[in-house]
């Protein structure tokens, strides 16, 4: 009688998994592989240079501080980093890479962490690019008392400021999966919510608390933020930022890869 020969298995318990670092180093990679994120990328860095030269030439040398140079390039870096963010999340599914990606790594919440990480070193990477165009453009601008009244405080308040916009552009992505809706919602409805708030009264005395723009606005400024001011800039980030990341992370985890 004869005997069939069991089909060949291949034993992968012992393997390790995929560590985190790995995994960012993927994700910071997936930045430049596409056409979008590697224009995207160029452009961050382009702008933040040629808008310092812009000011330090158009500029009296009183002006020429590190304070102003610092921030003219939050508004550029505040417009560019969320869509990072975005793109980040939604070109997985956008190009039909999600399927690999998780099947590669069945664990959806640790490629979500990579995510975050890869877009907050992103940030990182502008913020200090900006610090260093600014400081040098300081150093040539010859500017008397050029660097009074910075510390500590004003450069992490700069990082918060565009870590804040990062988490937020990853939110909308997760939140949305699509690129188009999720960049169009994040410009047009925070801009919305301001436009009333500053027209409706009554929402208008609620702005700080409910309206992210307004809540930040104090750190743009050189003075000590009170406790207030503070705790509303934590309440309009749990409404912008951490609420649509729940969402869309709650949807990621269980929504069906094609």
């Amino acid at each position: 009688m004869s005997t069939v020969a069991a089909a060949p298995t291949l034993d992968v318990s012992g393997t390790p998994g995929i560590p985190l670092s790995r995994l960012v180093l993927v994700e910071l990679r997936k930045l430049a592989d596409t056409r979008a994120g590697k224009w995207l990328l160029i452009a961050i860095a382009a702008i933040t240079a040629v808008i310092i030269l812009i000011f330090f030439l158009n500029a009296d040398t009183s002006e020429r501080t590190f304070e102003n140079f610092i921030g003219i390039t939050g508004t550029p870096q505040g417009f560019l980093l969320p869509v990072l963010g975005i793109l980040l999340v939604t070109s997985e599914w956008g190009q039909r890479t999600a399927l690999v990606t998780f099947t590669l790594t069945p664990v959806r919440s640790k490629v979500l962490l990579a995510k975050v990480l890869a877009a907050l070193i992103a940030g990182l990477a502008a913020v200090v690019l900006a610090i260093a165009v600014a400081a040098l453009a300081t150093v040539l601008g010859g500017a008397p008392d050029a660097w009074a009244g910075i510390g500590p405080d004003n450069f992490a308040k700069f990082g918060l400021l565009q870590a804040s916009g990062v988490l937020q552009g990853l939110a909308f992505g997760l939140l949305f999966l699509n690129s188009a809706a999720a960049i169009v919602t994040f410009f047009v409805l925070p801009t919305a919510f301001t436009i009333v708030a500053n027209l409706w009264k009554p929402l208008g005395k609620a702005a700080p608390w409910v309206d992210l723009n307004t809540a930040q606005t104090p750190l743009f400024g050189g003075e000590d933020m009170s406790g207030k001011q503070w705790w509303q800039l934590v309440v309009a980030l749990m409404i912008w930022v951490v609420l649509p990341f729940v969402i869309g992370l709650v949807r990621v985890l269980r929504a069906e890869v094609k």
